[in-house]
This record gives C-alpha cells, sequence and structure tokens, in this order.
C-alpha cells in the first residue's frame, strides 16, 4: 500500500480534487432503473417527458453510484483508503437526464487522526456533481477512513 498516491497526510482541509466527466447514458439508465428502481421516468423517455422530471432520468441512487465510480476513480483506487463508515447526507438538487455530462469535485473539510487506532485518520468532504450547464444536481457529504503513509507500509 506505501506506494498508493494518496494517504490521509494528503487530504488536508481545504483540498480540492477533481472527479473528472460522466456522460449518463440512455441505456445505461433505463438498465439501473431496470434493477434497482423500475419506476416509469427512470425506464422511458416518454414517461420521463410526462413527468416533472423533463425526460428520461436518471435515479438518484444510479447518481450515487455515478458519483461513487467518479470517485473511485479519481481517488480511491490510488489510495489507502479503509472505507467509511457512513453518509451524513445526499441531496439529489436536480434532475439528471440521459445525455447529460456530469462534473464533479470534492472538497476536503477536515480531518483528524483516530484516537484509538493509531495510523488511521478520519477525513470528511463535501462531493458536488454538475451538468454540462453547471448547475448543482448531486451533492454528499461523508467521512472516509484513510491510513497515513506509515501505517500503510
Amino acid at each position: 500500500m506505501s506506494t498508493r498516491t494518496w494517504a490521509y497526510e494528503d487530504l488536508g482541509e481545504g483540498v480540492v480534487i477533481d472527479l473528472g466527466t460522466k456522460i449518463v447514458v440512455a441505456q445505461e439508465v433505463i438498465e439501473f432503473a431496470s434493477e434497482f428502481d423500475a419506476q416509469p421516468f427512470h425506464l422511458d423517455e416518454e414517461a420521463g417527458k410526462a413527468s416533472i422530471l423533463g425526460g428520461l432520468s436518471a435515479s438518484g441512487w444510479h447518481t450515487c453510484s455515478m458519483f461513487m465510480r467518479m470517485l473511485c476513480d479519481a481517488l480511491l483506487l490510488d489510495s489507502t483508503s479503509q472505507g467509511a463508515p457512513g453518509i451524513d447526507y445526499a441531496k439529489w438538487k436536480k434532475p439528471v437526464l440521459a445525455g447529460d455530462v456530469l462534473g464533479g469535485k470534492l472538497t476536503i473539510l477536515s480531518s483528524r487522526l483516530s484516537r484509538s487506532k493509531p495510523g488511521l485518520g478520519f477525513v470528511t468532504w463535501r462531493a458536488e456533481l454538475a451538468n454540462q450547464k453547471g448547475e448543482p444536481v448531486f451533492e454528499l457529504v461523508n467521512t472516509c477512513m484513510f491510513l497515513t503513509r506509515e501505517a500503510a507500509q
């Protein structure tokens, strides 16, 4: 683990991490909804247009999943991450429609070393996703656990 780019020490208050972009693909919206959230506006373009969402809309849970993929690619898979004890909140601020291009960032809000587990730190961040128009569509705050570089060796 010592060769990982991101460790607890790199994730201090105020650090901002670019999450890159993700294109919301209609077929993925339908496939996710078919298995996990089979409401009509997640399954059919016309049903989506007839709803208050305005088009084929990704489930909020699909939006969370897309965010998680972006987070893994931008940070977690190249880090000393030890998982998370949960999330403080997730907000779906605007419909995420098929064809949208999501961009995101993490902002580190705080970090602290564990009092009971040497070499382990807690990092709290706010994640934000926006569509191609710059409109905020998703926000999440949670805490993740990371090993220090020394503990990772």
